[in-house]
């Protein structure tokens, strides 16, 4: 193995507000007419009602009676539900290169917070937590835990949890995996699900807007949240869609918010860009971090104007999903999987806004209705950007 030894994306399933299944996430993202996927609603946030990138209506995850209880979190059966799809591709890994030749990495923070709640609650009420309550359901590692154990993957297996850039270094750390050769295929992703004591600490902090979020623009003020799981199956075989490079840096400047200059952002984007052997002309879209917030979305377009010009498309998909936290670079590595595969005429994501563009940061080229390219996409860079500073951009290209 080597640093340029070619990393693949082999397979990919994502469930968000876009839908559980290829077909719907398609149409959703490629549409010409805004689909409004966003849910409004309070179940979250009582007497408080939101807009919010939930699962669709309908959508019931799946149940996990053949794990043990303290595996039983709904953050586990998102992932589980986003798997499904991919178990095929996985039990192949497995038979070709043997259990210990498979890796999983998966990043996440919101482990089993729903639950957590409930206990807490129940602790406040009745002086005691719920019967058969287990603590574990809360720790980091148990989704990788469950993951590995129900997969039947014996390779390393473990958890990133580094905010909103979890996901996306979840990729980047199978890519090193892969070229160390510790393993031969390696499932990846990441999957937060939504909690009320998530919203509540966004909503402490000023972030959560009460209307649809409105990256890119003027009147932009905050975020939506939403939830989300993508995993991918990765090995150093050809597939679809290549992991072409990674970056990674680090601000260091303040806990929740980022540099304002984007000196960290575009280090990470120079980064995989380096790493790809690319130029900053080869990439055709970049689908943004784009959270609608006064801050990321000036430092992100500091750095995108910086490191590629203000002619590269862009669009932020954040106001149809949500943003999903520490499973958002993974849905985002999904949403480049779907422009890179199969997409002949290039069609693009749309930037779902209001139009009016912030005259105070550098303007940029949103992705608008009908957009594409008339030809297949070549490359496409996804940036993920999170507290205190944890800076990721993956580059992707079409094998």
């Amino acid at each position: 193995m080597s640093a340029t030894t070619p990393v693949y994306l082999n397979a990919a399933s994502a469930y968000s507000a876009l839908g559980v299944d290829a077909e719907s996430m398609r149409a959703h993202l490629f549409a010409d007419a805004d689909p409004q996927t966003l849910r409004w609603t309070d179940q979250y946030s009582p007497g408080r009602v939101l807009p919010l990138g939930c699962l669709p209506e309908g959508v019931e995850l799946p149940a996990l009676d053949f794990a043990p209880a303290h595996q039983r979190s709904r953050n586990n059966a998102l992932a589980w539900g986003a798997l499904h799809a991919l178990q095929g591709a996985v039990a192949q890994a497995i038979a070709r290169f043997g259990p210990t030749r498979v890796a999983l990495v998966v990043g996440t923070s919101a482990a089993g917070i729903e639950e957590g709640e409930a206990a807490a609650r129940c602790l406040f009420n009745e002086g005691r937590f719920p019967p058969g309550f287990s603590y574990p359901l809360q720790e980091m590692g148990n989704v990788a835990e469950f993951l590995a154990q129900h997969l039947g993957v014996r390779g390393p297996a473990h958890t990133i949890s580094t905010a909103c850039s979890s996901g996306a270094k979840a990729l980047a750390s199978a890519a090193r995996l892969l070229r160390a050769g510790m393993a031969d295929a390696v499932v990846a992703g990441g999957v937060d699900a939504l909690g009320r004591f998530t919203l509540a600490g966004f909503s402490a902090l000023e972030a959560v807007s009460v209307k649809r979020c409105n990256p890119l623009s003027v009147h932009r003020n905050g975020i939506n949240l939403g939830e989300a799981a993508a995993f991918f199956v990765l090995s150093r075989e050809a597939g679809p869609v290549r992991l072409a490079g990674w970056g990674e840096s680090q601000d260091a400047h303040h806990m929740s918010a980022p540099d304002p200059t984007g000196q960290g952002a575009a280090a990470a984007m120079r980064q995989a860009l380096a790493r790809a052997g690319l130029e900053p002309a080869d990439v055709d879209y970049v689908n943004l971090h784009g959270t609608a917030t006064p801050h990321n979305d000036a430092m992100e377009s500091h750095a995108v104007h910086a490191v590629l010009g203000n002619g590269v498309a862009v669009s932020s998909t954040k106001p149809l999903t949500g943003h999903a936290l520490a499973a958002a670079g993974a849905l985002e590595a999904a949403v480049a999987w779907h422009v890179l595969h199969n997409n002949p005429q290039g069609l693009l994501p749309v930037h779902w806004w209001d139009g009016m563009a912030d005259p105070d940061v550098p303007s940029l080229a949103p992705v608008v209705p009908g957009m594409r390219l008339g030809r297949p996409v070549r490359a496409v860079m996804s940036n993920s950007f999170a507290f205190g500073g944890s800076n990721s951009a993956l580059l992707f290209t079409a094998a």
